[in-house]
């Protein structure tokens, strides 16, 4: 069984978006900047999590993405699942049909080999949660910041603003606006 970076790249993104939600919704451009993972990427898999209910979006500014239950209730079977990532070792699928002829039964000598470690991958997914897995990455140190920018409204007074500068005032009043020609004021005035 291979584990392609589909499956890894939707559970880095999802540990992701778990450590940063408290400070609201995740956007997918930050996911991609700080996980090196294609923004386009980010919202096909984001998109399949979502109708799995794995993921809530949020439109607007200070949109992205949150959790839509609880980090503990979210297993890396239920990301994998959830992306399409087939978790499976054995060559026909699960099938049984490995050998197409009647002498071996459709199934390969490893079949069952094959498929017991697919039960055992699968239940040892089941059992990690993404809060596990956050929970490890802070326990790694891993600092987390808001670096959304908050918007401080600054208001100025007529007193607070500096006195224009002097060659800035000549230069104010050495050039005076010309009136416009075709000035549609002056096309008024004509009438």
């Amino acid at each position: 069984m291979r584990l392609t970076t589909k499956g890894r790249f939707a559970v880095t993104a999802m540990i992701d978006l778990a450590l940063r939600e408290a400070h609201g919704p995740v956007t997918l451009a930050g996911i991609s900047q700080r996980q090196k993972i294609s923004l386009s990427y980010l919202e096909q898999l984001f998109g399949k999590l979502r109708r799995f209910n794995i993921v809530e979006s949020t439109r607007g500014p200070g949109g992205g993405y949150t959790l839509a239950r609880p980090s503990s209730e979210v297993s890396v079977a239920d990301i994998i699942v959830a992306v399409d990532e087939p978790l499976d070792a054995t060559q026909c699928g699960g099938k049984g049909n490995c050998h197409t002829d009647e002498e071996n039964h459709g199934r390969c000598m490893t079949h069952d080999l094959w498929s017991n470690l697919n039960s055992k991958m699968v239940e040892y997914l089941s059992s990690v949660s993404l809060k596990d897995l956050v929970q490890q990455q802070k326990r790694r140190g891993i600092a987390i910041q808001d670096m959304r920018q908050k918007k401080i409204k600054v208001e100025s007074s007529k007193a607070d603003k500096p006195a224009p500068a002097p060659a800035l005032a000549a230069k104010k009043e050495v050039a005076p606006k010309a009136p416009l020609v075709n000035s549609v004021f002056n096309l008024a005035r004509q009438s």
